[in-house]
């Protein structure tokens, strides 16, 4: 795992096309690709207070849970599969596993495929949620996202998606990084229940978005859950801001 955040070029991701957009081609960008982190980890005055939020993509924002099950049973009709309700655990690739040996490189390759992240649903809710909490006063809203180790369409299908269900504007709130202890912000709403990296003490309280992965699992205080984007949120950023 990566120690450091990688934000790409958002008008290079735009205007390039899935095939051109591999990560080395991406990283010999040098120093704008990590302009987003570095706006993401130091404030200016006139924002110093302001209220910085991180928002997961995938099982947050995308149905990666849905996509990846609707493919999978497509391409490999005649293999087992394991029902929504019944997915336990964050891999999904382990679990499959569990059911049948070899499964687990079957699983892999459906996210691995080309427009896997493109294609997925949004969540119910979560754009117009995210659109509204970035229209907050005093908020900094980011979609911070781990990209695939196979990176041949990831990256590029994210910042795509991105485009796509929530405008433009939004590529400048993406951060794409494989560590995100090393990001600064007040909260982070992701549906991993483990988060772990380079930093020990991240500085944000890890907010767990509930998804048919994690559902089972208890969440004690001081640890807190948001059950959906139907959820009040609102209340949750509210509990976090500096006081006046």
């Amino acid at each position: 795992m990566t120690t450091s955040a990688v934000s790409v070029n958002p008008l290079e991701c735009a205007t390039s096309s899935p095939s051109a957009m591999s990560l080395p081609r991406l990283l010999r960008g040098g120093g704008a690709l990590t302009a987003g982190l570095h706006n993401c980890s130091s404030s200016s005055a006139s924002s110093a207070r302001s209220l910085r939020v991180l928002v997961d993509m995938d099982g947050v924002l995308a149905d990666f849970e849905g996509g990846f099950l609707k493919k999978y049973r497509t391409r490999y009709p005649k293999e087992p599969y394991i029902e929504l309700l019944d997915r336990r655990g964050f891999w999904v690739s382990e679990q499959y596993e569990n059911l049948k040996p070899g499964l687990s490189e079957k699983a892999m390759s459906i996210w691995e495929a080309k427009n896997f992240f493109l294609d997925l649903d949004p969540i119910d809710g979560a754009v117009e949620a995210l659109k509204e909490m970035s229209s907050l006063p005093n908020t900094d809203v980011f979609i911070c996202t781990s990209p695939i180790k196979r990176y041949q369409y990831c990256p590029y299908e994210k910042y795509a998606w991105v485009e796509k269900n929530f405008g433009h504007e939004f590529l400048e709130r993406i951060i794409l990084t494989r560590d995100k202890t090393v990001v600064s912000a007040d909260l982070l709403i992701d549906d991993r229940p483990d988060i772990m990296g380079a930093e020990p003490n991240p500085s944000w309280e890890h907010v767990l978005f509930t998804a048919c992965h994690n559902r089972h699992l208890s969440v004690t205080p001081p640890n807190r859950r948001l059950q959906s984007w139907r959820d009040d949120w609102k209340a949750l950023l509210d509990s976090k801001r500096p006081s006046s």
